[in-house]
Order: structure tokens, then C-alpha cells, then sequence
């Protein structure tokens, strides 16, 4: 229980009400496809459920305005079975959507800001590792027209637009068709994402790219030493790009091995991005449905104004709380994808 007095709580929930808060990571379109095994059977975005981490009840709850689903497949690196895998995330994500009225698929910034002023929940669509692209950019175009907006190159493994965090043995650069992709996507209007890169990938695109880029799910790698948070130099990196690095809500990216974590250290990541940046380069990127049981305190999407309140109890101005919810990331996302 986080504790405030009285006048705290009222500015907490009336902050919380207020922002337009952007969840930049989860995985729960995999979690409306059928299971395997012994699972629970698929989820429904519209029906609460007592398993996994989103639903449409629990992000209405949870003041959440704006929640990027991510198209992942993991290592279905050979045709066709990741492009159709992406392709049957992408029909969930509209007949979910077209099956529930609380909540629109965006594709812009200016959407984004209406679903708020509709009072509406909104969906922007994502791609965690391109394996479903076929190595082909006449695909990233298609995917592009389906709606998707934000893309990173590869999950843990290599693919062949960039190596993953599992192949930084190679401490590779980006290959020429990386390097095309990056411009195409910069094109069309899509945000490029480099959590689970490599760590040479990273430079080598920090290099190359002018504008933001985003890092939609990794912390600080200075209080937690797992391989996908950023080091400080990277942090910075994605500052003066004018980019956001999202929160993980993951256990084991918040304290190192993983064991009690709380969202009072997963606030301690967002007081060493400040301290370090500033508070324009934070936001929340919680890697819901993608992860084991969260840290107490942020362990479904209804908790989220436990966030807002913790950066109210440690004296963040209503400006910055505003911007960390969403504000840096709708930044990003008018300059980037229109």
C-alpha cells in the first residue's frame, strides 16, 4: 500500500485522470490466440479475466489511454509460419477491437489524443522482432498499411535486417538491408525500437538514425544489470535523439536477479533516468502478458496509478508526471508518426 495523505491522493488520481497515459510494450495479442497444453483457453480483450496481466475492464481501471500491442513470434524464423502468425495478431487485434466499443485502433498521434477526448481506450499496433517481414520491405510496407507503427529489427535472435541481443557474440553493425529498412521506415512514419538489440546495433542505428527513437521496453542497466536494459551512455544516446525508454515492469530488469521486486524500484529506474536526462525521457513500457508475476504493487494494468502516485509522493512536479505517463511519448509519436 502506498501511503499519502489525503491532498496527495486527490492530486494522484487527478493527475492519473488527466494524462494521457501510453504503455509503449505488451504481448497480449499472443494471449487471444488459441493455447497450447495445459493453459488457460484464449482471453478476449473485453472480458476481465483472473489471468495475465490486460484486458479492456482492467485498462479502463487503469487509466490507461493508449496500449501498443505488439505482433511477436519468437523464433518462427522460417516461411510462412511467422508472417502468418503476425498476420492472425493483427486480425485479433481488429475483431477484438470491433467486438468492443470502449476502445479504437489508432495509427497517429491526433487519434490518439480524440480516443482521450472520447473518453475511449486505443490500440496502436507494434512488431517485436521482424521475422514475419521475410527479410523483404515490399512486406514492411504491407505491414505498415495493416496499421503497424513501431518496429524493432529482432527479438533475442538474428534476423535479417540486425542482430539481437543473443548474437551480440558477432558484435555485428546493421547489414545494408537494415540500413534501407531505417530509411524507408523514416518514410513512411514508423518508430523504430531498440530494445533487444544488440548492443553494437545500437550504436551503429544511434548513429545513423536523426531523429527519436525509442527503447519501448528496457530500464536503467545501472541499477539493474540484465542485458536489455540501457547503460547510462545509451540512455543518453536516446536523449539527445530526443527519444523515451519505457519501463519494464519485468522482475528480473527491475532488481537484479529478479526476486521482490516493487514498483517502488521500478520508480527508482524512472529517478535515475531523470536525474541522469531529465524528466522528458521516460515513460511506461510495462511488457504485460509478456512476462512472469510483476512486482507487488503494478502486478495488472488497474494498478497504474500506483505509478502516478509514487511520482507524486516523491515531489514530481505535475508537469513532468504528466509527460512520464505519456507526454514523452506522444511527443514521439507527432513527430514520428504523424
Amino acid at each position: 500500500m502506498i501511503e499519502l495523505n489525503d491532498a496527495q491522493e486527490e492530486r494522484a488520481m487527478r493527475l492519473h485522470k488527466e494524462a494521457i497515459v501510453v504503455d509503449t510494450h505488451c504481448d497480449t495479442l499472443m494471449k487471444f490466440l488459441p493455447q497450447r497444453g495445459s493453459t488457460p483457453p484464449a482471453r478476449k480483450l473485453g472480458e476481465r479475466s483472473d489471468w495475465g496481466h490486460i484486458d479492456l475492464p482492467r485498462m479502463v481501471e487503469g487509466g490507461v489511454t493508449c496500449q501498443t500491442f505488439a505482433m511477436y513470434t519468437g523464433k518462427r524464423d522460417f516461411v510462412p509460419e511467422a508472417p502468418l502468425v503476425a498476420l492472425q495478431m493483427v486480425d485479433k487485434f481488429y475483431s477484438e477491437i470491433d467486438a468492443n466499443p470502449g476502445i479504437v485502433a489508432v495509427t497517429s498521434h491526433d487519434e490518439i489524443v480524440a480516443a482521450k477526448k472520447e473518453g475511449k481506450v486505443c490500440g496502436l499496433l507494434s512488431m517485436e522482432g521482424a521475422e514475419p517481414l521475410m527479410g523483404d520491405i515490399g512486406v514492411l510496407r504491407v505491414f505498415y498499411r495493416l496499421g503497424m507503427r513501431m518496429l524493432s529489427f529482432a527479438w533475442n535472435y538474428r534476423t535479417p535486417f540486425a542482430d539481437g541481443l543473443n548474437a551480440r557474440r558477432s558484435e555485428s553493425k546493421l547489414p545494408e538491408l537494415g540500413v534501407q529498412a531505417l530509411e524507408e521506415m523514416d518514410r513512411l512514419g514508423i518508430l523504430f525500437d531498440v530494445s533487444h538489440l544488440a548492443d553494437s546495433v545500437f550504436w551503429d542505428a544511434a548513429d545513423l538514425i536523426k531523429g527519436p527513437f525509442i527503447a519501448s521496453h528496457s530500464n536503467a542497466r545501472a541499477l539493474c544489470g540484465h542485458a536489455r536494459n540501457c547503460t547510462d551512455d545509451m540512455i543518453k544516446a536516446i536523449a539527445d535523439h530526443g527519444g523515451v525508454l519505457g519501463m519494464n515492469y519485468a522482475p528480473a530488469f527491475v532488481v537484479n536477479g529478479g526476486e521482490g521486486a516493487t514498483v517502488e524500484q521500478l520508480v527508482d529506474h524512472i529517478d535515475h533516468i531523470v536525474k541522469l536526462v531529465g524528466p522528458d525521457y521516460v515513460g511506461l513500457g510495462s511488457d504485460f502478458d509478456g512476462i512472469g508475476p510483476p512486482p507487488k504493487g503494478i502486478e495488472t494494468v488497474d494498478k497504474t496509478p500506483n505509478v502516478t502516485r509514487l511520482l507524486v509522493k516523491r515531489g514530481y512536479s505535475d508537469e513532468d508526471i504528466l509527460k512520464i505517463l505519456g507526454g514523452n511519448h506522444m511527443r514521439v509519436f507527432k513527430e514520428v508518426i504523424g
